[in-house]
This record gives C-alpha cells, sequence and structure tokens, in this order.
C-alpha cells in the first residue's frame, strides 16, 4: 500500500551527511525542511544538493522546503548563561540592557519595539510558554513583572504574548537575505513564519520571484492573527502549516485542537495544501520507538485530512531521525485503513470554474466509484492532481510530467506521486499507450486493472486538461475521451 500522507523531516546535525540522507530516504522522507533559523548559507546549499543527488540515485523525487526565520522575539543572553526564577519574583525585561549583561533582576530583548507592544496585567510567555510573567508597569525601555510560573530561565529564548498583538513584521532583514538563497537553492516551497496577513504573504512571493525563485509559498500559522485572518492567508497561500509550538503559546493549548481541525478544513475546502507540524513525535528525539499519544496524534491528523505531518527536532537533532520516520510512516499507513481516510463527500454540490477542475472532480468520483487501481493525471503545472487529491480515497494518483519543478512539488501533495513521462509525441493514442505501460513497468497496475488517465487536447500547456479516458490495462473500454 502507498502511502498518501506526506512525511516532512527537517534537516540538522543529526542528518547532515549522504549517509544520513540515504537513510531518511529509504525510511520514507518525501520532502525535507531546511530551517534557516540554524545554519549558514553554504550548508544550506550543500544539504540541498545532497539530498538531490541521493533522492536521483534512489530514483526518488524529494522536494526541498526552506523555512525563513522570522521575527522571532527572544530575550539576550545572562552574564552566567542562565538564572532561576521563582514564582513571586520581580523580573523586569529592559530592551537597553546590554545584550551580554542580564542577571538576577533583569535581561535585554532583541526587539526594541516590545515596550510599545505590551500594557500592564499582559502575560508574556517565555521558552514556549515554560516560564510566565505578569507585566506589572512599562518604565521607558523597562517592562516590569512578576513571575507567575517559574524555572531556570537560558539565553536568548524566545517571548510571546498571550493574545497575539506583536507589531514585529513578518519579514526581517535576514529572511530577505535568505529569501535571495532559497531562489539560488531553487526551494520547491518557502515557509514564511509569524505573518499576520495577507499582505506579509504576498510580499515574501513578490521577493521571491524577483531573486528568480519559482517555488510555492507556505504561511506558516503561528500568530493569533494570523488565525483571526485564516481565509485570506489561505487564499493567497499555496500551503499552510500549522506551527504549533509558537502557536500555542499564543492562544493557549486548549484551543490548539480546534484550531489544527479547523486550518485543515479551510485548507482543503479552498484547495491548499496543509502540514501538521511540531512535537509530533518529540519523545523520539531520545527514545527508538514514539508514545501511544504521540501515535494518536500523527493518526489524528491523518484522520482530518493533512497532506503531510512533520518533524522537527526529531530529524534534525534527535538520535534516531530514520527511526523517527520510519515510525510517522507505520503510523501513517495504519490511519489511511480507517474509512475516513478513503470516503469524502467534498464539493459534492459544487459548480466549477475551469475545465481542468471540472475533470479532476470527475475522474476522483468516477475513481471512487468503478473500482479503478489508479489514477494517471499527466500534468504541466500539477493544478489538476492537487485538485484530485483535495478528495479522501484510497486510489493512487500519479502525476505524469517532464517538468522537475512540478515532479518535486508534488511531493506535499496527499496521494499523489510523482513520475517523470516525456511526452513521445501528439499522438494521443501514442500517448495514452506510453503512460499505460509506464505504470504497468512500475507495478501501479496489471492486465485487467482499470486505470482513468487525465490529459488535455494540447499537451505541453498549462490549465489545458480538457479529456478523462477510463482504460482497460490491455484493451481500451472505451476509445473515446470523457
Amino acid at each position: 500500500m502507498l502511502r498518501r500522507t506526506k512525511i516532512v523531516a527537517t534537516l540538522g546535525p543529526a542528518s547532515d551527511t549522504e549517509e544520513d540522507f540515504n537513510r531518511l530516504i529509504e525510511a520514507g522522507v518525501d520532502v525535507v525542511r531546511m530551517n534557516f533559523s540554524h545554519g549558514d548559507a553554504n550548508d544550506h546549499r550543500r544539504r540541498a544538493k545532497g539530498i538531490r543527488t541521493c533522492a536521483s540515485a534512489h530514483n526518488r523525487h524529494i522536494g526541498v522546503l526552506g523555512d525563513l526565520q522570522g521575527p522571532k522575539i527572544r530575550i539576550e543572553r545572562f552574564e552566567q548563561g542562565s538564572i532561576v526564577l521563582n514564582e513571586g519574583d520581580d523580573f523586569s525585561f529592559d530592551v537597553d540592557c546590554d545584550s551580554e549583561g542580564g542577571d538576577q533582576n533583569r535581561v535585554g530583548v532583541a526587539y526594541k519595539g516590545l515596550p510599545g507592544d505590551v500594557r500592564n496585567g499582559d502575560t508574556l510567555l517565555l521558552d514556549d510558554g515554560r516560564l510566565v510573567f505578569r507585566v506589572t508597569r512599562i518604565k521607558g525601555s523597562e517592562i516590569k513583572c512578576q513571575v507567575l510560573v517559574g524555572g531556570e530561565l537560558f539565553d536568548n529564548k524566545g517571548i510571546n504574548r498571550k493574545g497575539g498583538g506583536l507589531s514585529a513584521s513578518a519579514l526581517t532583514g535576514k529572511d530577505r537575505q535568505d529569501i535571495k538563497l532559497a531562489a539560488e537553492i531553487g526551494v520547491d516551497y518557502l515557509a514564511v513564519s509569524f505573518p499576520r496577513n495577507a499582505a506579509d504573504i504576498d510580499e515574501a512571493r513578490s521577493l521571491l520571484r524577483q531573486a528568480g525563485g519559482h517555488g510555492g509559498i507556505v504561511a506558516k500559522i503561528e500568530r493569533t492573527e494570523a488565525v483571526d485572518a485564516i481565509d485570506e492567508i489561505i487564499d493567497v497561500s499555496d500551503a499552510v502549516m500549522i506551527a504549533r509550538g509558537d502557536l500555542g503559546v499564543e492562544i493557549g493549548d486548549a484551543q490548539l485542537p480546534g484550531v489544527q481541525k479547523r486550518v485543515i478544513r479551510a485548507a482543503r475546502t479552498h484547495d491548499r495544501v496543509v502540514i501538521t507540524a511540531t512535537q509530533m513525535m518529540e519523545s523520539m528525539v531520545e527514545n527508538q520507538i514514539p508514545t501511544r499519544a504521540e501515535v494518536f496524534d500523527v493518526a489524528n491528523a491523518v484522520l482530518d485530512g493533512t497532506d503531510a505531518v512533520m518533524l522537527s527536532a526529531e530529524t534534525a537533532t534527535g538520535k534516531y531521525p530514520a527511526k523517527a520516520v520510519e515510525a510517522m510512516d507505520r503510523i501513517c499507513r495504519g490511519a489511511e485503513k480507517h474509512r475516513l481516510a478513503t470516503t469524502s463527500n467534498y464539493r459534492i454540490d459544487s459548480t466549477f470554474k475551469r475545465a481542468d477542475e471540472a475533470i479532476a472532480m470527475a475522474a476522483m468520483y468516477t475513481a471512487n466509484h468503478l473500482g479503478v487501481r489508479a489514477i494517471a493525471a499527466l500534468t504541466e503545472s500539477g493544478s489538476t492532481p492537487l485538485w484530485m487529491s483535495r478528495i479522501s480515497s484510497g486510489i493512487p494518483i500519479f502525476a505524469l510530467t517532464p517538468h522537475v519543478e512540478t515532479r518535486r512539488k508534488v511531493t506535499l501533495y496527499r496521494g499523489v506521486y510523482p513520475i517523470e513521462f516525456q511526452i513521445p509525441s501528439a499522438d494521443h493514442a501514442q500517448v495514452n499507450k506510453e503512460a499505460v505501460d509506464l505504470l504497468t513497468k512500475i507495478g501501479a497496475v496489471e492486465k485487467g486493472d482499470l486505470l482513468i488517465l487525465t490529459k488535455g487536447d494540447l499537451m505541453g500547456k498549462h490549465g489545458g486538461t480538457n479529456a478523462m479516458k477510463i482504460v482497460h490495462v490491455g484493451g481500451l473500454i472505451d476509445a473515446t475521451d470523457a
């Protein structure tokens, strides 16, 4: 059984060599994430080149996702590296404090606009919510607080304001340089951290195109404002990522499950890809097997309809990167056997605006009701298999395309598998035959199976899919395109 849900794995010190790349590919990774918050430009260039070389050797197509750091608001450093705070202690965040001079009473903040963004009574959360502070007074550059939940506070930990509302721009100066690097590398997707609205996504796309990049834009949903503007953000994005770390800190962990389900549903409704991320198998940073809670977390995301599930520290710095991918692969396959993962009423009462969209929907309806073994979509841009993948089904969708960029792009689409297919001629009968022969050769279909084939009359034209053919492998059911 082909796994439909895609796996994104973050590269890092634990997955940095050709041997590591091969193990991840053999374990089943579909897309690798390069976190621009860590490593330098040469690290990212080397990793992108290495993963693509190894993928080619395995006859696989692996997507590359570049993830911008964004305006992560952090404290500065302590003289001793850390301090211990207790409940009830007074403590200050001072934007004018020496960057290396933090002590038991105060610490600097890298984001100089923080005093203007907070008010008396606000709750500040440090280190992903592990320490909690209540703002008692703002005095010039200093935010005076009382500790509500204490603990050890280390250098450079992140700050969130409960409920959101921090005004820092989504794209920093570093991000703008990293966008140029992303274009140079040729990332298939670029993730924008902490976007507040559609304008942030539009700006990132414009900068990537100006730099010569052609990848899709992924909006990371990790601010309260992004949840409030979710529909407009999804509309201008190619994909969204439910980044549950910072998002959970801002909206509260109790709200996360409902928001995750809402965002997955909204993304699929808008015909966009959705990635579920953060701490999905966190225990596997240290352990060889996941907890039962993590198994349920991954499985529930699959049953909700996520396109992809993502590993972060598990593969970037963990002890068992390949085993984490193998475990996630196993859980996804198990969840996909459930009826919820293979049935759909999506767009059953909708009208369609484009011929290729209508063909995609017709193909999926037919496939789900006719006992079809596989679907072959001859595609230029990947739009037709994307629409197909919005319909829950157990039937594999093969995206046949001559374009390497399209093959890498569809690695993130649920239930879609890229195959290189050079269109042999303008003769439709010959194209049909070679497509069927190719799927037979790779074992996707065999003699006697039913196969649905979609393509355009004008092959090589973007958005030109206008025909669907039902093929009986070994002989045509109907020689007429539908």
